[in-house]
């Protein structure tokens, strides 16, 4: 029979082996609560897997957010919601559940600058992330740069399938930058990939109407807009720049802070 230092010299190997590190500092605690309190070996038992279970849900949803790339300070919680339209609203209630990827539904935000797109959208990829969703946030302009290359060294199949693993993919500002036909064509055939496959999520200034201004052929613009548009929930953001307010609330209350009622605008040499 094995003595109570061997046996943790067992205990301990094993947990190591099976790759349960919380269970292995914890267990000696818990055993010790589950002592006092009378626990039954089923509750001990329990106790310790569902601290492992909950370090483990904690350490993937770091490694998600690193690996999602999305600008942390955009969350909900930073996110005015009042600013938004009852209908918008609602909207978002129904993506914060996640269920539309589930579907493999995109979601389209469109809006003019300022107004909150990617602030919006970030945020529920984030929210995405708590529910355990892989999630990547890429401008266009970087992704299409990104799949030019791959085009380039014959990769693009392999960095297509990289980008299939993600639940939702969220390409900011398509359409800020004109692309050329080249970029056109790779950025086409990425969102054909995803179709019915994986969700995109996008923010645009442009209208559908302007699109071809991106896609630069009648017939491919139709095709992009169909697939993105079938199974989607759009969102129009049409308001006010919020960075435009926020900068005339600073310029308002620093007048009013002026005893002679001046804006202050210093002529004085800038400091390094």
């Amino acid at each position: 029979m094995l003595t109570t230092i061997e046996q943790k010299d067992v205990l301990m190997n094993c947990l190591k082996i099976l790759h349960l590190p919380t269970v292995r500092e914890c267990y000696e605690d818990q055993a010790e609560e589950a002592r006092r309190e009378e626990l039954s070996y089923e509750q001990y038992l329990l106790e310790v897997m569902e601290r492992e279970r909950e370090v483990r849900r904690q350490n993937r949803i770091i490694r998600l957010l690193r690996q999602s790339k999305l600008p942390l300070e955009k969350t909900m919680d930073t996110f005015d919601r009042k600013r938004l339209p009852r209908t918008v609203n609602a909207h978002i209630d129904v993506l914060l559940e996640g269920s539309f990827i589930d579907r493999t539904e995109n979601v389209l935000a469109f809006g003019n600058p300022g107004s909150g797109k990617t602030h919006l959208l970030c945020a529920i990829g984030q929210e995405l992330i708590y529910q355990g969703r892989r999630v990547l946030f890429t401008p266009c302009s970087l992704l299409v740069q990104d799949l030019l290359i791959a085009k380039r060294d014959l990769k693009l199949k392999r960095v297509l399938g990289r980008l299939s693993k993600y639940d939702a993919l969220i390409i900011d500002d398509i359409g800020y930058v004109q692309q050329n036909r080249e970029e056109m064509e790779v950025l086409f055939v990425l969102l054909a990939e995803r179709y019915e496959r994986g969700s995109v999520m996008l923010t645009s200034n442009l209208p559908f109407s302007k699109w071809e201004k991106i896609f630069k052929d009648p017939m491919t613009t139709a095709a992009a807009i169909d697939r993105l548009v079938h199974h989607s929930v759009i969102l129009e953001l049409n308001l006010p720049s919020y960075r435009l307010e926020e900068s005339n609330k600073g310029r308002r209350k620093k007048k009013t802070a002026s005893p002679t009622g001046k804006t202050g605008i210093s002529t004085g040499k800038k400091r390094e």
